[in-house]
């Protein structure tokens, strides 16, 4: 069997906040998960999202050590229109997120902004200029 692509993971150093942001983006976290070490859920497409507190993987590896340095991924949500990503960017950076670039109209016929999570991993919000 080939490998399946199953599992996003990421790595936060505050549970609570990081789970904050991603309720308020609208992802089905369960109530009272920022208490635990780790949390996933499944979305609609199967894959599965996956958050662990840093010291839960030093649980297992000793000599981890957050990257430093700029984030070399992000997560990116589509919107349903270039308003939609207006509404959300305004929502979230009020609601004291990060907003890293302002939505603006991409040369390559998008929507587009970026907001960073509470541990600086890009989140980018999108939707197509014009209809499909």
């Amino acid at each position: 069997m080939t490998p399946q692509f199953d599992l996003i993971g990421m790595v936060v150093t505050d549970m609570g906040r990081t789970l904050d942001f991603y309720r308020r983006i609208g992802l089905p976290v369960p109530p009272g998960a920022e208490h635990e070490p780790h949390v996933e859920i499944t979305l609609d497409n199967g894959v599965r999202l996956a958050w662990d507190t840093v010291e839960t993987i030093r649980g297992f590896d000793s000599g981890y050590a957050p990257a430093t340095g700029g984030p070399r991924a992000a997560l990116a949500f589509r919107c349903a229109d270039p308003a939609e990503v207006d509404r959300w960017y305004a929502e979230m950076t009020a609601a004291g997120h990060h907003g890293h670039l302002a939505p603006w109209d991409a040369f390559w016929g998008q929507r587009y902004a970026v907001l960073h999570d509470p541990d600086g991993n890009g989140v980018d919000l999108f939707a197509p200029l014009k209809p499909e």
